[in-house]
Parts: C-alpha cells; sequence; structure tokens
C-alpha cells in the first residue's frame, strides 16, 4: 500500500498541531482551502494535454493525435515523410456540420468526443456522434403498440426511447460530413468469449471447463443473437474439470454467479500459428493448491463467497503447468515435452503488434514464429533459473537455448525474432546491468550488443538492412537523473552508440513501425512539457506541442524541486522531489512529510511533469513540506545490485534511506 508516513514524530508531535497561537508559533497555520485549489476535479479545468499519443496509421510514415489546450482541442495528421502537419478537419466547420444536421448546437471549442476509425485506404474517417434528440428505441418491442388488455382498461406502453446517433463519414479535406446511418455500435459481446483465428475459419471458446469450437458461419448467428437455437457447436475436449480446465476461469465469480453461469460461454486464451492452422494452450492444474476465500458481507441480499486456489509461501503444493498443441484440421492434441515435476511457470513468446494495429478491432495473439516454432521461457517458483526454449509444432520436441542463472530474482524482457528468423536479440542481467545480447536460434552466443554501467529497458526497433538496434535506456550519461529516459541506436555487432533524444530531461516515445521516426515527449518535474517528431537519426523533423499551463501558473502555482543526496551508506545517490507550499516562508518551521513506497519494482518519485502530482502539491499546501525519494532495493532502471539490495529482507531495507535523507 503507498502510505503517507510521518517520520519526524517529534517534530510531527508539536508541528501538526498546527498552535492556535498563529503570532508566537514558527508553525504555518494549515491552508486547506489552498489545497482544495489543487484538487484533481480542479487541475482538469487548468491543463489538459501534457504530451503527445501518436496513433500511427498503415500507409507510409503518419499519424494523427488530439491535443487540447484553454482554447479547446484539436485534431491533427502529420506526415513525417514529407514533414507536413496539418489539422486533420477545420473546427469551425466541423462545428457547422454537426449542428445543421444533429441540431445541436456545436462550436470550435466545443465539439463533442471523437473516437475515429480511419477506412478507404486512410483517406476518410468515420465517427459516431450521439445527439440530444429522442427517438424509438430500435430493438423496442413493437408489441406493446398494439397489445391492449381485453377489457380495454390498460393503457398501452409508452415505446421505449434513446438518444439518436449518428454514424458520420468525413473525407479528408472534402467540404461535408455523410451520414452512413443511425445504428448504434454494436457491443460485441461475443468478445467476452470469442477467441477468433487469424483467418477468421474458427472460432474457439470454453464451456463447461472444456474446449469448444463452432466455424465461422455459426459464429456470425452468435454475433446477432447469441442465445440462437440453430448455433451449432463442437466439443473438441472432454477431460477439463474444475481447476484443471481448458479456459473459463472462475477468479471473481462468487457461489451465486458461478452457480448462475456455469453453462455460459467463456473465453479461451491460445496462441495462434501465423497460418491459422494450430494452437497453443498453456492448462494449469491447481486441483491440489489449497482453497483461499473472499466473503463479500456487504452484497445487496445475503453474502456471497468466491472461492480460489493459492499457494501461500512455504507450501509444498505447486501450480503444475503444460503447454498443448492443438491441430485443427486433425482435431489432434499433442504436448510440448516438458519436464511437470519441476516447480516452474511457463510464458509464450508472441509477435508484437504493430504500433499501426493499436486500433484494430481484432487482434489475434500469434506465435512468435512463422515457422512452426514454438518459442517460450521457463522460470522456476524461485526466480533464479531462467530457461529460454523452443519447440516444434509438430512433435513438441524441445530444445533449451539460453539459460540464466543468478542468486537473486531474474527479470526478463521480450525475446526478439528477426533476420529470416535466424538471430535472436536476448535481454539478461548478467554482468549486473540490463543488456542485449545477439544469439543465432542455435543458441550460440554471437556478441554482447550493448556493454557498460547503464540499464537498457526494451528493444523497440530492428532495421535489419543496416542491422541497428534502437532501444531506450537510463544511465548513459552519468551527469544527469539515471532514471531518466532517452532512445539510443547502436550497431548489432556492438559499435555506434548514439543517443536519439539527448537532453536533461524525462523522456516518453513511439516509434514508427518503420523505424524511421519517433514521437518524443520530454519534460521534468520544473519545465513545461513539450513534444516533438525526430528521425532514426536523432534529428529533430518538427515541433508538435507545448502543454499549456497558463491558467495553471494563473494560480500561483510553483514546479517542485528534485535533489541529489546520499543513502545511509553514504555513497549510494538517491534521487528524490520536494514539494513546498507555495507561500514557504524560510523563517518558519514545516512539518516533514515523506510519500513512502519501497518498491522493488517502482519507488513512485515523479520524473515528468504530470498533473498526477496533484496529490503531493496539495499536502504541501496544507502547510507540509512533501518528499518523494527513492531507496536501495527499489527501482529497477539502475544496476542489479541497486534493484536487489532489499533481496531476502523486505521487511526492513526500505526505510533506512527515508530516514537518513530525512
Amino acid at each position: 500500500m503507498r502510505n503517507f508516513i510521518l517520520l519526524l514524530s517529534l517534530m510531527l508531535s508539536s508541528s501538526l498541531a498546527f498552535s492556535q497561537d498563529s503570532a508566537e508559533s514558527k508553525t504555518p497555520i494549515p491552508n486547506y482551502r489552498q489545497a482544495a485549489k489543487y484538487s484533481p476535479t480542479n487541475l482538469a479545468k487548468l491543463v489538459h494535454s501534457t504530451s503527445v499519443r501518436p496513433n500511427w496509421l498503415k500507409n507510409g510514415n503518419r499519424f494523427w493525435y488530439q491535443y487540447k489546450t484553454t482554447e479547446g482541442s484539436n485534431y491533427y495528421i502529420v506526415d513525417a515523410d514529407k514533414r507536413t502537419r496539418s489539422k486533420l478537419f477545420d473546427n469551425d466547420k466541423m462545428a457547422k456540420w454537426l449542428t445543421e444536421i444533429t441540431k445541436d448546437p456545436y462550436d470550435a471549442q466545443n465539439l463533442p468526443r471523437f473516437d475515429f476509425k480511419f477506412v478507404k485506404n486512410e483517406t476518410a474517417i468515420r465517427f459516431r456522434v450521439t445527439s440530444t434528440e429522442e427517438v424509438d428505441a430500435i430493438d423496442d418491442d413493437k408489441k406493446n403498440d398494439s397489445e391492449q388488455d381485453s377489457t380495454s382498461t390498460k393503457k398501452k406502453k409508452k415505446p421505449k426511447k434513446e438518444k439518436k446517433v449518428y454514424h458520420f463519414e468525413y473525407r479528408l479535406g472534402s467540404n461535408g460530413l455523410t451520414v452512413i446511418d443511425n445504428k448504434k455500435e454494436d457491443k460485441k459481446e461475443w468478445e467476452k468469449w470469442a477467441n477468433v483465428a487469424p483467418d477468421s475459419s474458427i472460432v474457439l471458446f470454453s464451456k463447461n471447463y472444456n474446449l469448444h469450437w463452432m466455424d465461422k458461419e455459426n459464429f456470425l448467428k452468435a454475433v446477432k443473437d447469441e442465445k440462437d437455437s440453430t448455433i451449432v457447436e463442437h466439443q473438441w475436449t472432454t477431460d477439463g474439470e474444475e481447476n484443471y480446465s481448458f479456459g473459463g476461469g472462475g477468479r471473481g465469480e462468487n457461489n451465486e454467479t458461478k452457480e448462475k453461469n456455469k453453462d455460459d460461454r467463456k473465453g479461451v486464451r491460445v496462441t495462434w500459428s501465423h497460418d491459422s492452422k494450430k494452437f497453443v494452450f498453456e492448462r494449469s492444474d491447481s486441483r491440489h493448491i489449497k482453497d483461499l476465500w473472499v466473503i463479500n458481507s456487504t452484497s445487496d441480499k445475503r453474502p456471497t463467497l468466491e472461492t480460489y486456489k493459492y499457494h501461500m509461501p512455504g507450501e509444498d503444493e505447486f501450480y503444475k503447468a503444460e503447454l498443448l498443441i492443438f491441430d485443427i484440421p486433425s482435431k489432434n492434441i499433442n504436448k510440448v515435452q516438458l519436464d511437470t515435476t519441476k516447480q516452474q511457470s511457463i510464458s509464450v513468446y508472441r509477435e508484437p503488434r504493430k504500433q499501426s494495429n493499436a486500433n484494430d478491432d481484432f487482434q489475434p495473439s500469434l506465435l512468435l514464429s512463422k515457422k512452426g516454432k514454438i518459442y517460450f521461457n521457463t522460470i522456476s517458483r524461485d526466480r533464479k533459473k531462467l530457461d529460454i526454449c523452443v519447440a516444434d509444432i509438430n512433435t513438441g520436441e524441445v530444445k533449451v537455448l539460453i539459460e540464466e542463472r543468478f542468486n537473486t530474482y531474474i527479470e526478463s524482457r521480450q525475446l526478439v525474432l528477426f533476420n529470416n528468423e535466424s538471430e535472436i536479440l536476448h535481454w539478461a542481467e548478467r554482468s549486473g546491468w540490463a543488456h542485449y545480447y545477439l544469439y543465432d536460434t542455435e543458441g550460440n552466443l554471437k556478441n554482447q550488443i550493448t556493454n557498460g554501467s547503464y540499464h537498457v529497458e526494451n528493444a523497440i526497433g530492428v532495421d535489419e538492412a543496416s542491422r541497428t538496434l534502437y532501444f531506450t535506456a537510463h544511465g548513459i550519461p552519468n551527469n544527469e537523473d539515471p532514471y531518466f529516459e532517452h532512445v539510443y541506436r547502436i550497431n548489432l555487432n556492438g559499435t555506434g552508440l548514439k543517443a536519439l533524444n539527448a537532453g536533461d530531461y524525462n523522456t516518453s516515445t513511439s516509434m514508427s513501425d518503420s523505424n524511421a521516426f519517433f514521437v518524443s515527449n520530454y519534460s521534468r518535474v520544473n519545465t513545461v512539457p513539450k513534444s516533438e517528431l525526430r528521425n532514426s537519426s536523432g534529428s529533430v523533423v518538427m515541433q508538435l506541442e507545448e502543454a499549456d499551463l497558463s491558467q495553471l501558473m494563473a494560480t500561483g502555482y510553483q514546479f517542485p524541486e528534485p535533489f541529489k543526496l546520499k543513502a545511509d551508506d553514504g555513497i549510494t545517490d538517491i534521487y528524490g522531489v520536494m514539494y513546498k507550499p507555495f507561500n514557504f516562508d524560510e523563517t518558519k518551521s514545516y512539518p516533514l512529510l515523506e510519500y513512502v513506497y519501497p518498491g522493488p519494482q517502482t519507488e513512485s518519485v515523479n520524473k515528468s511533469f504530470s498533473v498526477r502530482m496533484d496529490r503531493l502539491d496539495r499536502m504541501a499546501q496544507v502547510g507540509f513540506v512533501v518528499i518523494t525519494l527513492g531507496n536501495r532495493g527499489g527501482h529497477p532502471d539502475r544496476s542489479k545490485w541497486y534493484h536487489n539490495y532489499g533481496y531476502g529482507n523486505l521487511r526492513d531495507y526500505g526505510l533506512a534511506d527515508k530516514k537518513y535523507v530525512a
């Protein structure tokens, strides 16, 4: 739990009382009205967009984005190849067209919330707008209009009403809107249970703990009406049972809903081969694991009970996982050849999703390999042994490619397969720092790619033609905050390391599928956020946006102050942020409040400007000096020594540095 912890008890015992004798006291009077000014509700009226979130398109290096300021929202489309940025549409014209068609008033600063879908080879957009006009509900039971009691004493039921929906199309650059229809967007209830093959030929689901399937024709019936009695389903497995099932997990269900929904179609998670002929399913046996319970004592009618399996620390029982290969044409099931007596977890590597597919409705989960191989990893229960493995999708035969062993817990990243599936990028902390290593697909190490006293975060792209890796990392400039993230490129032979968005800022980025361009959002807690477009050489192609903080600053807002001090060992650098009352008076004494979250996967210390800093700003305005800071054993984006400092002592490790810095 994140908690505000008062560390200086002697100071607080006197200071928190906020002496009523304000004339004599050196302690400030608490200012709750000032704190209330910076509530989330009030901040939402002062600060709007602070970063550009690009929606990459499929054709060319293009993307669109929305950006909101105190003047309203604007929508832009950027063509990086042509170095152009233009409005997706003219706000004044859009307001005019919407007003004329819907009869609801709009203006350029006050348009409805849009959810765009690009169509017609990305030359047009479609979106829906709900008007205030009420019309008869489309699904209303029309019988109510004519049915009347035989005694003629009962009145007709009024037809159900609903807001009228307009489904529009706008051809980019045109001079008007086209109404496609007035249908609401489908609820897509089938998404809760249907797992559709990449070629849409077959749909999988779980029912009564077993795997079932239906063909496309019957699935289309289910999309229209899930209760259609003519739907033909096929049962694939017969040995599924509770806690050893083929999908349809019961987490979140209580004793009442479990009985009510027992015969419903439920979801099943599988990973498909690219040709849609096979899929892989991880089946877990937890029948022997002891139960854990959650009682909902405030439910509507009577208390309900949720029961699920959970193994506690020190218990000998463990989840037994197996990988199954299903062949669709033959309906055969093979097992990946694993030792199920080992206490281990399994994770199948999947093909990464393209940025340009992020908003697609249909995104099947695909195997990393297109050539009949299943790449996966196994990690021991104590997380000290990690094996990168490959299995043949036809025989289930397994080969261990890479082994990682450590005396503390092992972190991992997505495996990268490239160069016609002949090479692998593997992320590991075997040197005490996180780096990428180049392997062939037989498991032979070719060379270490990145090297040095810094932390590589993630691979974000590989240019196979130039044999270049693009990645994010922390701590390469040794004179800046090591938590600041930047984008770099390096040759796969380990030469030519270059920063692509250097600067004393923290950045968040989004790279195009082509690796030719990326959007870089950058700021610190004490700077105005800005956004720009850069190319793969690191050159700025165009400035995109600068956050509008004018109304926030008009309230008297002041940026917090980053700081760096030593840890309790007197050696390790600790980074933090200090939040002061905006009317801070250095002649007075302020109680110190520390926001504590010891990790070990984060430290809850802001690095970029964000309105989500409001809880810290508000506490400071009451009359505190509030600080957040890291600690040894906290954030993983430094050395493995720093990250694993609290290994074996999660009770005590977190506060020593906090107390020392205070």
